[in-house]
C-alpha cells in the first residue's frame, strides 16, 4: 500500500477514487507517566512521555486508516493528512484521513 501526502503517486496514474478513508485513536499514558509528565511540565524542557504516546497514536492511526483502504480494494492513499484533538486532560485523539485510490 503506497501512502502519499501528495495528491497524486509519483509515475503511477489514478484510474479510479474509492473515497475517503479515515483511521483514528484515543490514548493516554498512565497515572506514574502523567506524574512525570506533570513535573517535566514544571521544569521545563520536552515532555518524552507525550510525545512517545503521540508517536505511538499516530502509528495506530494510520495502520487503521490503511486497513479500511485496503478493504475498498486500494492501492495507495493519497493527500494524507493527520488531525488531533484533545478529548480529556492527558488524552488525545488523533485521526489520520486520506483518499483511497485504485491505480492503473
Amino acid at each position: 500500500m503506497i501512502l502519499t501526502n501528495t495528491d497524486f503517486v509519483p509515475g503511477k496514474e489514478i484510474k479510479e477514487v474509492l473515497g475517503v478513508v479515515r483511521g483514528n485513536t484515543i490514548q493516554a499514558k498512565s497515572i506514574k507517566k502523567d506524574f512525570t509528565a506533570g513535573i517535566r511540565h514544571m521544569v521545563g524542557g520536552e515532555i518524552k512521555e507525550y510525545t512517545e504516546m503521540l508517536a505511538e497514536a499516530r502509528e495506530v492511526a494510520l495502520k487503521r486508516m490503511e486497513k479500511k483502504a485496503e478493504k475498498l480494494g486500494a492501492d495507495a492513499v493519497i493527500n494524507v493528512r493527520f488531525m488531533t484533538s484533545a478529548i480529556m486532560q492527558a488524552a488525545a485523539e488523533i485521526l489520520a484521513y486520506g483518499t483511497a485510490v485504485k491505480l492503473k
